[in-house]
């Protein structure tokens, strides 16, 4: 009795599991902008180092009055990468600096990336004091991708902020993402 209870399990569990498997477009759906929008997205941060060693460059101040202190939780309400938007977050670093939006080509070859969110001003070899306008061209000293450190880039926008390092897991499940680089105020939400 309790082989047939397994083995009907085993069935009803590959059922599921084949049926789950269908895509829109076998289902008859047709495929709209916003599942086009994300998979591109995801495809284009798949090479991002979600985790860091928590290292930030020697002369980057920690902020001091962030809207959200180091070890408080909050919601995310962005989404660099899959399993992002919506995860709950720990905060693992507070700074003071000019956040920038950044297009490049990677080093190791590749499609150039458009408007990568972030790259700080003290990721940027030789940046000076003042902030950086859009269309200037630099060189990066980050490596929150694969190709990045190195390559030359393009600032498309910039804005004196508060940026934050986080730890969260994601919402799509897979291993626990520690010390994050980086997400702004704006992108975040007290719980």
């Amino acid at each position: 009795m309790m082989r047939k209870k397994m083995i009907m399990g085993m069935i009803l569990l590959i059922s599921a599991s084949l049926l789950g498997a269908c895509t829109n477009e076998e289902q008859g759906q047709p495929e709209n902008e916003e599942n086009k929008n994300m998979e591109s997205s995801s495809d284009e941060h798949k090479d991002m180092n979600h985790s860091s060693s928590g290292e930030v460059p020697n002369d980057l101040k920690a902020a001091e009055n962030p809207t959200y202190e180091i070890g408080s939780q909050v919601m995310i309400k962005t989404g660099h990468m899959k399993g992002m938007e919506g995860a709950e977050a720990t905060i693992t670093g507070a700074y003071d600096t000019i956040a920038y939006v950044i297009s490049y080509t990677p080093t190791t070859g590749g499609e150039r990336v458009e408007n990568h969110k972030w790259v700080i001003h003290e990721e940027i070899e030789d940046a000076g004091e003042e902030k950086l306008e859009p269309g200037t061209e630099v060189t990066l000293n980050a490596s929150h991708m694969k190709g990045m450190n190195g390559a030359t880039a393009e600032i498309e926008s910039g804005q004196q902020t508060t940026v934050y390092m986080i730890s969260y897991t994601p919402t799509t499940g897979g291993e626990k993402v520690t010390d994050h680089k980086w997400v702004t105020k704006s992108e975040l939400s007290a719980e």
